[in-house]
């Protein structure tokens, strides 16, 4: 049986992923990680957790030692609009977080899957149908440390031959966790103030499309291509993955299906709306599907089904 370590289990992908394991797993061979955030009960009340910060190497040793871990998902970054904000921080946690668990998954042997992004596209990449391998010339310190991240995993894989995984997601929605601090934010926002308010204010202006996935997928996507045959993966690091692609005022139509009573307005963040503009309208996922049979389950009209379901379940309880 697998023992696997969680970086980050406790940011949004992180949180749900970590529960998802331990459910294929077993609770005591999913170790959840975490730095600052205190966690869910849900999270701590399902399995062992530790304190880590991956900047510092030790205390990533130290846990995997304790735990005889062999396989490590590692989710502990910065996000876009955040990392644009405190880029000095943003390059020392992803990019320095990234090579100590590296070195450690060399050191011990490790499987080890870490997700890019369509943050590590810019703007003289193919806005349309984006190709697996492209022009990659971000204008973000997001985007940088993302593609230094493939290129790195890349590295490790062939010299030492870790085995490294990764996909590049798109913009993640869930109702479990909020996000924390990305351009593709609204998706998720937009679902609780429609249901709380009717009404939602959106820092992207109307028309701009982005690549969306929602989380169950997300997660089905980790663990699929980990679960992949060695031997079939030409790529290994930064498949592009995706499920939909959408404007804002899609997603309010959709939503209108449901909830007919709710309107949609626009007061733009000039920092976010920049860094949307230069990501990818859709991307090419065929390599992905090719390698390792990568499918989502879920467009649009089936994700805001389930999450306006889900949501207002959740906001009763709360």
């Amino acid at each position: 049986m697998k023992k696997i370590l969680v970086t980050g289990a406790v940011g949004q992908i992180g949180s749900e992923l970590t529960l998802a394991l331990r459910q294929k797993y077993g609770n005591d061979n999913v170790i959840a990680t975490g730095h600052k955030t205190k966690p869910s009960e849900k999270l701590l009340n399902s399995g062992p957790f530790e304190l880590i910060n991956c900047t510092d190497i030790n205390t990533i040793e130290a846990v995997v030692k304790k735990h005889n871990i062999d396989t490590v998902y590692h989710l502990a970054a910065l996000l876009s609009a955040v990392a644009e904000a405190n880029p000095q921080l943003a390059w020392d946690v992803n990019m320095n977080g990234l090579y100590n668990t590296l070195e450690v998954a060399r050191e011990y042997k490790c499987a080890l899957f870490t997700p890019s992004s369509i943050g590590a596209f810019g703007p003289s990449t193919p806005l349309d149908n984006t190709p697996q391998d492209t022009t990659q010339r971000p204008n973000t310190i997001y985007g940088v440390t993302k593609v230094a991240g493939e290129l790195l995993c890349d590295y490790y894989y062939k010299r030492f031959g870790v085995d490294t995984r990764g996909v590049r997601y798109p913009g993640i929605i869930s109702y479990e966790t909020l996000p924390g601090g990305g351009t593709t934010d609204y998706a998720v926002e937009i679902y609780y103030e429609a249901i709380k308010h009717k009404k939602y204010t959106c820092f992207l202006k109307e028309g701009t499309y982005l690549d969306m996935m929602y989380m169950p997928d997300a997660i089905k996507a980790a663990i699929d291509l980990m679960e992949a045959e060695p031997g079939k993966l030409k790529h290994r690091n930064a498949f592009n993955v995706t499920a939909m692609s959408f404007a804002p005022e899609h997603i309010a139509s959709e939503i209108k299906k449901t909830i007919p009573e709710f309107t949609i307005d626009y007061k733009v963040d000039p920092v976010r709306q920049a860094i949307a503009e230069t990501w990818p309208n859709n991307m090419d996922d065929s390599v992905a599907r090719q390698e390792w049979g990568w499918k989502p389950k879920y467009n649009l009209a089936s994700m805001t089904k389930d999450m306006l379901e889900k949501l207002s379940q959740k906001l009763k309880k709360d």
